[in-house]
């Protein structure tokens, strides 16, 4: 099973959900941080580090010996990563959405294939399970190019076990990116009028996908936002509350699991349950 832990708005504890299903997770398991552009799941699950890799996108360079300037890769690129500036095609590689579609229309052969680094992947243990973190370079734009490597990563050291995304906050590419090829999606949310605005979007946005969606109400007790009426409403089940209190916040603040919280750990043991029933 592939479950894609997300939220709306940033800060409802998705990370801490997953550091806590990982800890009564019955069988060994990969967990891989999608997050990539700050990456936090490695403060709570603690994994030990055994390898790191950088990661690369391709981006064309100009062979400008045989640049005849005719415009036909700018005029293609729809996100302006390439200009014709003094004669020659320039190419401006933060911008570039590697497609490809350059080198098949330009009559010159003028560009090379090259390549960018964008970001690292680290793979370590934490326990029983295996943990996969990507990490976008400072001044990258584009999470999703490093997101399908860590995905891919990530599936392919599952081979048959678990597999539980940390998915970045948002409805945005990259939050669509982490949930695409999800069995299902855990949306985790608070109860406050923030919280509900902005799960109510990531609810919208990821229905379309046709994915089983259920619900963990994080610092239940926190507001008053209807967040369970609008789970009844939608036929989204509420498969956890983790309530609002000060013990765990203690427990977070110094980078432990909240499933330490015998309360918390029987809603979380009840959750992984539901989810294979």
């Amino acid at each position: 099973m592939i479950l894609a832990v997300a939220s709306g708005k940033g800060g409802t504890g998705k990370t801490s959900v997953v550091a806590a299903l990982a800890a009564v997770w019955p069988a060994g398991a990969v967990l891989a941080d999608v997050d990539v552009e700050a990456p936090n799941l490695h403060l709570f699950v603690h994994p030990v580090q055994e390898s790191s890799e950088e990661v690369g996108v391709e981006t064309p360079v100009v062979r400008t010996e045989r640049c005849t300037a005719c415009g036909a890769c700018a005029d293609l690129c729809q996100f302006g990563a390439i200009a014709l500036l003094g004669g020659r095609a320039q190419v401006f590689s933060e911008m570039c959405h590697s497609c490809g579609g350059c080198f098949r229309v330009c009559p010159a052969d003028a560009l090379a294939r090259g390549s960018r680094v964008v970001g690292e992947i680290t793979t370590g243990r934490a326990g029983r399970h295996t943990v996969v973190t990507g990490r976008l370079r400072l001044g990258e734009a584009m999470a999703p190019p490093l997101m399908r490597e860590v995905l891919a990563r990530a599936i392919a050291l599952a081979a048959g076990r678990d597999l539980l995304v940390d998915a970045p906050p948002g409805v945005s590419c990259p939050a669509m990116t982490a949930v695409e090829q999800a069995d299902a999606i855990l949306l985790v949310t608070e109860p406050t009028p923030f919280g509900l605005h902005d799960f109510q979007l990531a609810h919208q946005a990821f229905a379309p996908l046709g994915k089983p969606m259920a619900v963990v109400i994080n610092r239940d007790g926190l507001g008053d936002a209807p967040v369970g009426a609008y789970c009844r409403t939608h036929h989204l089940p509420v498969l956890a509350r983790i309530p609002y209190s000060s013990e765990l916040a203690g427990i977070y603040a110094r980078g432990g699991s909240l499933a330490e919280d015998p309360v918390v750990r029987a809603a979380m043991e009840a959750l992984i349950g539901a989810l294979r029933a």
